[in-house]
């Protein structure tokens, strides 16, 4: 299925940079407007770029919207880029182990920073020294990586109260992807879930809990099956992005190409900017709501150092795949390090 800018492309060639063009474009997510990102996408990428666009050229810019899972769910963003399905898509990292099992590399590496803007910052300096992580979209998934994504600090949201790792033991808690292994390393059971499943599963017990940033769990009003929200600080992650089918990119005159670029990198500094500013506020808002627990500092160095073997043991998995996982893995424990962050535990990566 050919997407809607590549149609537009075949029909009029897109001459020059200099010929006016209609510019109609599908863009989505399956995660729905409440989660920050995806509420970015709207409210900033989808403007700016409309707006700047036609401000500095002939051209002019319509999109057809399909977030919360309207046109592809969650686990199927990628590949509908890909595809064609949908021209430009965000999407977490956390469901395409496969295609990019190296991508969610601080999720690796749990209690980090719980900054978004430096989460963002780590994420981009390693990106600039391993290029992989960027040339793997146009050479092997036949698209372009627009935008890292950074979000929010993640917390654990539960249905009964806790203050140790001990009491943790044996219950059931929701997670995505990889972070599943944060969950069964220390002695918790892991359910794969993501949010749009998220409320449901929780209000009808298939898990009691879940490891979510504290904006989903108030727009997305987690707090109702999950009155306790735990400050346990398992840092802020960038592990989704945004894409743009590479048909699609290729076949965009020259001055949208240049625009386009221009508000996607402004866009990913949003979301490390506004995931920072809303932190806070947030935080308080759920202390108005239900129960938030500030943790003592040796639940989190007691969990941190549960993690240590899985650590390696995921560095060494990626590496038997050809894949540069300590390099990648040792760059971020650095650059948190020069950027003033002290893990909890330094993780020994070999």
């Amino acid at each position: 299925m050919k997407t809607l800018a590549y149609s537009i492309a075949a029909a009029t060639a897109f001459a020059t940079a200099a010929h006016a063009e209609d510019i109609t474009l599908r863009i989505g997510s399956g995660h729905p407007p409440g989660v920050v990102y995806a509420g970015l996408m709207i409210d900033y990428f989808e403007v700016e770029l409309k707006k700047r666009v036609e401000e500095r050229t002939e051209h002019t810019v319509n999109f057809v919207e399909g977030y919360s899972g309207s046109i592809v769910k969650v686990t199927e963003v990628l590949e509908g880029v890909q595809d064609g399905v949908l021209d430009i898509g965000g999407f977490c990292f956390c469901f395409e182990p496969s295609n990019l099992p190296l991508h969610a590399f601080q999720v690796m590496l749990p209690f980090g920073t719980m900054d978004p803007v430096e989460s963002l910052e780590i994420a981009k300096d390693v990106y600039k020294e391993v290029p992989y992580l960027t040339d793997v979209f146009p050479n092997e998934l036949n698209q372009v990586l627009l935008a890292r994504i950074a979000d929010g600090g993640y917390n654990l949201g539960t249905k009964f109260p806790w203050k140790t790792l001990e009491d943790l033991k044996g219950q059931k808690i929701g997670g995505a992807g990889i972070n599943l292994n944060w969950l069964e390393n220390a002695g918790v059971v892991p359910v794969s879930s993501s949010l749009a499943t998220s409320y449901t599963e929780m209000s009808t017990g298939v898990y009691d809990g879940f490891i979510m940033f504290p904006s989903a769990w108030v727009n997305l009003k987690l707090y109702e099956p999950g009155p306790y929200y735990a400050l346990i600080g398992f840092g802020s992650m960038t592990w989704h992005g945004m894409t743009i089918n590479k048909d699609t990119y290729d076949s965009l005159p020259d001055d949208f190409r240049e625009i386009l670029l221009e508000v996607a990198a402004d866009f990913e500094a949003q979301t490390g900017i506004v995931n920072k500013r809303e932190y806070d506020r947030l935080v308080n808002e759920l202390r108005g709501l239900i129960t938030v627990t500030e943790l003592d500092p040796e639940v989190r160095q007691a969990w941190a150092e549960s993690l240590q073997g899985w650590v390696k043991k995921t560095a060494d998995d990626l590496e038997s795949k050809g894949l540069p996982a300590k390099q990648v893995m040792n760059l971020v424990l650095d650059r948190a390090e020069a950027r003033g962050y002290t893990w909890p535990v330094r993780y020994a990566i070999d």
